[in-house]
C-alpha cells in the first residue's frame, strides 16, 4: 500500500537517458494520480500532428476567435490515445475533473473544451491525447530499475517552458544534467 508520503502525485517523471521505451524516450511525464492501484501521467513534452482547433473542428465545437486555436496538442501518452485529456492550472469546477493539487487538474469533459472555445476556461492549460499508466507497483519497480528520475513537479515547466526544452529543465529542477549521467544504474 502506498501511503500519502510515498505517493508520487504532483512529481515528474523524467526519462533517463537510457530508456528503452520508445514511448518514454526523453519524456516528462507529470504524474496525476498514484495510489496502490497504480499511477495516471500525462507526457508534458511530446506533441502529435494536430492543433487545438483541428480537435475543436472534429468535435463539432465552434470557436471563432480562440486565441489558441494554433497550439499543439500533445502526445499524454499510449494508454487510449484516442480520448483527450486537458491538463489545466486554475482547478476550477468542470464536469470531470481529477484535482492533482489545489491548482492543478486533469479534466475529460467536454465543457471544458467549450470554455476554452470561447477564451472562457482556465489561465493555463494544455491539450493531450492519450495518457500514461501503470498498474499496481509497476512504476516503483521501473523507478528501481533506473528508468526514471522523479522529483517535485513545477507548472512553469509544464505550461511555460518550451516544448523541446522541458526533458532538460525538469532534470536540472533536481540538480541533474541529464547529459552526465552514466547509462548503468547503482545499488547500495
Amino acid at each position: 500500500m502506498i501511503m500519502d508520503s510515498h505517493s508520487l502525485t504532483n512529481n515528474f517523471l523524467i526519462a533517463m537517458p537510457t530508456m528503452q521505451d520508445p514511448n518514454f524516450d526523453r519524456t516528462v511525464t507529470f504524474i496525476c494520480q498514484h495510489n496502490e492501484e497504480g499511477a495516471l501521467g500525462i507526457v508534458i513534452n511530446r506533441v502529435v500532428n494536430l492543433t487545438v482547433g483541428e480537435i475543436l473542428d472534429q468535435m463539432r465545437i465552434a470557436y471563432g476567435e480562440y486565441r489558441d486555436a494554433e497550439s499543439q496538442v500533445h502526445y499524454g501518452g499510449p494508454v487510449q490515445s484516442e480520448r483527450g485529456f486537458i491538463l489545466h492550472q486554475n482547478l476550477g469546477t468542470w464536469d470531470s475533473t481529477l484535482p492533482v493539487t489545489g491548482e492543478i487538474g486533469l479534466t475529460t469533459s467536454r465543457d471544458i473544451l467549450e470554455a476554452l472555445a470561447i477564451n472562457n476556461g482556465p489561465d493555463r492549460y494544455l491539450l493531450a491525447l492519450g495518457y500514461a499508466g501503470w498498474g499496481s507497483g509497476q512504476l516503483e519497480n521501473e523507478i528501481k530499475q533506473n528508468a526514471w528520475l522523479n522529483g517535485p513537479a513545477d507548472s512553469e515547466i509544464i505550461f511555460e517552458t518550451p516544448i523541446e526544452q522541458r526533458w532538460s529543465a525538469a532534470a536540472s529542477r533536481l540538480g541533474v544534467d541529464l547529459n552526465t549521467l552514466s547509462p548503468e544504474a547503482g545499488h547500495a
